[in-house]
């Protein structure tokens, strides 16, 4: 028996007695689908024929850019149920009660492929959530990794180059990557997480999410605290052997959709326990290390994991353009009681998200069902924006400006109380944190020694082994000398890997 992606239009027609008559886009009806206009059944065809001329015109406009990063991916909804209390840490409505449920949207990702890509290749996984919530949409864009390879947002254009395509062959380049890898220490410990058996993981359900960055929440009395969260599977971490991963990027490249969508069709539970950690600012203040880098995670030990809830993912969606395509997640889409945090990288993509959805899907991306509130709340969205491509709610018949003496919408006091004024100081410069009086090892060699076992230890080695032997030899050797300021046997090892390596090919 087929599973049920591959048995969609089966149950689709089983579920639809279509009776309809064929129109065209503005409705109007159709006599003869499936011809053009001719001059004679031999004869050419005829600049008349709105219908061929309608159809063709759309096809030719049916793709829109695909994302920059991220472009590969699936999507599925669900909601979100509170299960404990943090009131005392947030005052954001989406916490406001045990038991509360709302609306949510995921997507999952591969993050340097392109849209046609494999989904077992070894990458970080995007991990992204929209909250449809009664204060408007929240957004929690992150990964399944609580860190990242950089920590200053003007660098995340030239890493991503590193992880596309050769200007010139236009094939992906190990050089490239390892090259600004290398130059780039702080990369190390995100390097290590993708090199590790979790750089592979086995679909989408066996794999943890984070929000990666660093936010602030906002309580009731207008206290705040700096704060991570972690939403975890229910059913375990799984990953893929590298082997059996490459079989399947041949065989089923798209493993990881199809896994998802068969999953929701049948319905399987699909679960993950939503969990914050929290730091308050006098412990941001003496911390030993940067609490908003995001090459960095706070040891669970000194910030516990406090549970919050769980997302539940058991809806399919019915078309993948209009509700994955489209589906568009800004890090700025922040509700009351939920603020940025100075993570320099959160602050860099509060710009780069928005601006790109307006790039690739137009001015009022926003207006996009999947993307905009519920029916039920809509009537919350009043703002005095108007006008663009596919305007499709432009406010109706009120005032386009602000102040007015007409009605239009004002101040939320509740909104003004839930960000308190905060004071900032320093001198303005352009601060590198490459290298000066950064610490890019000491989390890493933690993650090597303690978190992995000795034979995840040599599977790592085998895995960046086998990647790097592609780089030149004075990267390797950069390489090495950075996984050595980890730890030496971890370095030794390395080199040893790699002369294998270079041995192997020489006799072939």
């Amino acid at each position: 028996m087929a599973d049920p992606a591959t048995n969609q239009l089966v149950d689709w027609h089983k579920q639809n007695k279509n009776t309809n008559k064929v129109t065209t886009a503005a409705g109007c009806p159709l006599a003869v689908k499936d011809a053009v206009l001719t001059v004679g059944e031999r004869g050419p065809l005829l600049l008349q024929d709105a219908h061929f001329l309608d159809e063709m015109s759309h096809f030719d406009r049916e793709r829109i850019p695909e994302r920059v990063v991220h472009a590969k991916g699936a999507g599925a909804f669900g909601y979100f149920e509170v299960t404990h209390d943090i009131s005392k840490y947030c005052a954001a409505k989406v916490f406001s009660k045990i038991g509360k449920k709302t609306r949510i949207a995921v997507r999952y990702s591969t993050v340097g492929g392109e849209s046609g890509s494999a989904d077992t290749v070894r990458d970080p996984r995007g991990f992204a959530v929209k909250f449809y919530t009664e204060d408007g949409i929240w957004d929690l864009v992150g990964n399944n990794t609580p860190i990242f390879f950089i920590r200053d947002p003007v660098l995340f254009p030239h890493f991503i180059h590193t992880q596309k395509r050769n200007p010139q062959t236009h094939l992906k380049d190990a050089n490239m990557f390892w090259d600004f890898i290398t130059l780039r220490p702080e990369t190390t410990h995100q390097v290590m997480f993708m090199f590790s058996d979790r750089g592979i993981p086995n679909g989408f359900t066996h794999m943890n999410g984070y929000g990666s960055h660093t936010f602030k929440m906002i309580n009731a009395e207008g206290k705040s605290v700096y704060c991570k969260f972690h939403y975890k599977t229910d059913h375990g971490i799984e990953c893929i052997d590298p082997v059996d991963a490459a079989q399947l990027a041949s065989t089923d490249p798209d493993y990881g959709i199809r896994d998802l969508f068969n999953a929701i069709a049948k319905k399987k539970r699909i679960s993950y326990t939503m969990s914050i950690q929290v730091m308050t600012p006098e412990q941001a203040a003496s911390c030993k290390f940067n609490p908003f880098d995001l090459t960095k995670v706070w040891p669970h030990g000194d910030y516990p994991l406090i549970t919050v809830g769980t997302l539940f993912i058991n809806e399919n969606p019915v078309n993948y353009f209009a509700d994955v395509e489209q589906l568009a997640f800004n890090p700025a889409n922040m509700v009351p009681g939920i603020e940025p945090s100075p993570d320099k990288m959160l602050l860099g993509r509060l710009f780069a998200y928005g601006d790109t959805h307006r790039h690739r899907l137009g001015a009022n991306y926003l207006q996009l069902p999947v993307n905009s509130l519920p029916a039920e709340l809509s009537d919350k969205v009043c703002h005095y924006q108007r006008d663009g491509p596919q305007a499709y709610s432009n406010q109706g018949s009120g005032p386009n400006y602000h102040p007015n003496s007409f009605g239009g919408p004002e101040d939320d006091p509740r909104a003004k109380s839930l960000i308190p004024p905060y004071s900032l100081s320093g001198i303005v410069d352009r601060y590198d944190t490459g290298f000066k009086d950064q610490d890019n090892f000491s989390q890493p060699r933690i993650f090597y020694r303690n978190v992995l076992d000795a034979d995840h230890r040599e599977r790592l080695v085998a895995n960046i082994a086998g990647h790097l032997k592609d780089a030149v030899d004075f990267i390797q050797e950069r390489a090495i000398k950075n996984f050595t300021q980890v730890d030496e046997e971890f370095g030794s090892k390395l080199k040893t890997a790699l002369q294998a390596n270079r041995k192997q090919q020489a006799n072939l």
